[in-house]
């Protein structure tokens, strides 16, 4: 009899989730992490003395509301400081634009761009909201074997008939033509502004190598309104202690349902024996018995490291050969000796208009003419930036008086044209740094210290394929039944016993913990 019921591979926050949900049922259940820290790319780290940063995903994350009622996060030290404004986008002729919680608030705010947009904007929001409801109720579902359908692929299948039904015949229509498009047809459909339209777009390709104007980006957009908390589209707030607080978090939850968590305990092999996964081998030679292994490293790491592709059906392999990754963006992080300057804000503002994110991309062409140059291998000369301030909300994070500020910055390609990353980082956080000095002229007095991690760092350090944290672009040829590959959509391998978890799996990624407790649930209902 094995001394586990269930392995879990890598204690990012999905295999905690993971975990935490299998443990709670009663399975005897093992996190096995190769670094010495869990949380996977959702940790904190002092990069600096007295500085500590989210060195790749920040923010509050999308962490599912059931997730943290289930695992009872909130009682093992969970602390998410909401924040609004939701977004802020200043603006090269030192104008800004910000994004509340409030709808009506937020159109006053447009009003001064335009008064059209300001009338266009609380029937974009009631618009949106209504399809993201389905998006959402589709990221909580297994979704089917299409085109086989069955029996079984029913019941998930009927959830979604009470939010369809409110969406009303038309909206459905909507949702099928929306879904498909360029996020800059849909937002040219309700704004006339630039600004308007940009500090939009901006969160449709955050995470995707494709800009506005590329087919499908629409439904990148609804994602993350989906599953934002905010009902707008991107999630505002900051993880207490940083993105590692919700790790910790859940690694505490899953161990006082009993999970045992090995950190420094990286697996080199899957033991499969007559097609069915039986335990694991460790980098040290260690071998530990189990009846289901789950593994929360993406595809590559799984099948062809973990697991001897050659023994896997040639057209299995070749999906997963074409699962595209495509990170496009750098993490950049300074540590600064005070909060920086923006010529857009006046004294009176405060603050207050820097606790959201701050979103410097002027205009939907900008973000198209960013994303352009890594199709020939080459960053952007004007990158587009998503910047946070988490001090603000959190002071721990940085000695009094001091700041932390984390950048994602688009579009950084995996691999340049004909140079190295060896050679050209600094170069491509010098002109970050330029891009920002435009809105704010004085940041690089304040700078004590900068660290960046390109695409290729991201991969190395954090496991992130190709540098994309989401272990798989989140485009519509990578959605709901095509996540991670046609006809595994349902967490399964062709190992029995042998299950997926992570961002590669349906939903996809976001630090939203659905497919954490999407594969729980299925695992629990094989037994």
């Amino acid at each position: 009899m094995s001394e586990f019921d269930v392995i879990v591979i890598g204690a990012g926050h999905n295999g905690l989730v993971t975990a935490g949900t299998l443990a709670k049922a009663g399975r005897r259940v093992l996190v096995l992490e190769a670094r010495d820290v869990v949380g996977g790319a959702a940790v904190t780290e002092e990069l600096f003395p007295g500085y500590r940063v989210s060195p790749c995903a920040d923010g509050a994350g999308y962490l599912a509301p059931e997730v943290v009622r289930d695992l009872k996060l909130e009682s093992h030290g969970l602390e998410i400081v909401p924040t609004d404004p939701v977004a802020w986008s200043p603006q090269p002729d030192g104008t800004h634009l910000t994004f509340w919680r409030d709808t009506a608030r937020t159109a006053k705010e447009i009003e001064r761009f335009s008064a059209a947009d300001a009338r266009s904007y609380p029937r974009f929001v009631a618009l949106m909201q209504k399809l993201a409801g389905v998006v959402g109720g589709l990221a909580r579902i297994t979704p089917p074997d299409i085109p086989d359908v069955g029996w079984k692929d029913l019941p998930p299948l009927l959830k979604l008939a009470g939010p369809v039904r409110a969406m009303g015949r038309a909206h459905v229509a909507d949702l099928l033509r929306i879904l498909p498009m360029p996020v800059s047809d849909l937002l040219n459909e309700f704004f006339e502004s630039d600004a308007v339209k940009a500090a939009i777009a901006t969160n449709a390709v955050r995470d995707i190598t494709w800009g506005p104007k590329e087919a499908g980006t629409a439904y990148t957009l609804l994602y993350y309104w989906a599953l934002s908390g905010t009902g707008l589209f991107r999630s505002a707030g900051v993880v207490r202690g940083g993105m590692g607080g919700l790790t910790g978090a859940l690694a505490a939850a899953a161990r006082s349902f009993g999970a045992e968590i090995r950190t420094g305990a990286a697996v080199s092999r899957v033991v499969v024996k007559e097609r069915r996964a039986t335990g694991v081998v460790l980098e040290g030679g260690e071998e530990i018995a189990a009846g289901v292994v789950v593994s929360n490293a993406n595809l590559r790491r799984t099948f062809f490291e973990m697991l001897d592709p050659t023994r896997l059906d040639p057209t299995f392999v070749k999906h997963v050969q074409n699962v595209k990754y495509r990170g496009s963006a750098a993490r950049i992080h300074l540590a600064l000796r005070g909060l920086p300057e923006f010529t857009a804000l006046k004294d009176s503002d405060g603050d207050e208009l820097l606790r959201g994110a701050i979103q410097i991309a002027p205009t939907m062409d900008a973000i198209q003419r960013a994303y352009d140059a890594t199709k020939y291998g080459e960053f952007s000369s004007q990158p587009v930036l998503d910047v946070l301030i988490p001090t603000l909300s959190d002071p721990t994070l940085a000695p009094e008086g001091h700041h932390v500020l984390s950048i994602t910055a688009k579009f950084a390609p995996y691999a340049l044209r004909g140079e190295s990353w060896e050679d050209r980082r600094e170069a491509f956080t010098d002109r970050v740094i330029d891009v920002l000095a435009e809105y704010a002229p004085k940041i690089r007095d304040q700078i004590v210290h900068r660290h960046t991690r390109v695409p290729p760092d991201l991969e190395s350090g954090f496991g992130l394929p190709g540098g994309n944290g989401n272990h798989g672009e989140m485009t519509l040829d990578q959605f709901f039944h095509m996540r991670p590959i046609p006809g595994h959509a349902d967490y399964g391998t062709p190992y029995a016993g042998l299950y997926l978890c992570g961002a590669a799996t349906h939903p996809g990624g976001g630090v939203t913990g659905i497919p954490g407790q999407n594969a729980a649930r299925e695992i629990l209902k094989r037994k």
